[in-house]
């Protein structure tokens, strides 16, 4: 199966995307992440206002096979969190780079983020 994977956006190794067009960071999981996990049923997101160090845990995503421990890319303080995803926590499964977004954070995108064709190259 083919995953989608937007030439707008970064990723990480551990299967978060960036999107760095507005004021602050988007942070969400990749369509490749949302299909290994398969269905979601629980998120937790980190505090608005809280300060995060990139590449530690933040947020977590429970679903019918794993829970997954979510991964900040940015270090920053977190300005915005998706309250959606936590009453439906299904939008990472239907719609993960548009409604099913975890948080944004006020930092720069990491020298090591990779972009579209690097992203799809390791997920393959």
């Amino acid at each position: 199966m083919t995953n989608e994977t937007p030439d707008d956006l970064q990723y990480t190794d551990s299967h978060e995307w960036i999107d760095d067009r507005g004021d602050a960071r988007r942070i969400g999981i990749t369509d490749f992440a949302q299909d290994e996990l398969g269905d979601v049923v629980f998120v937790e997101l980190p505090e608005e206002g809280e300060s995060l160090e990139s590449g530690t845990a933040c947020a977590v995503v429970e679903s019918i096979k794993a829970v997954s421990d979510i991964y900040t890319p940015v270090s920053g303080t977190v300005t915005a969190t998706n309250d959606d995803v936590l009453d439906r926590p299904e939008l990472l499964n239907t719609d993960p780079y548009g409604e099913g977004w975890l948080f944004e954070i006020d930092g720069q995108v990491p020298d090591d983020a990779l972009d579209a064709d690097d992203y799809r190259e390791q997920t393959e």
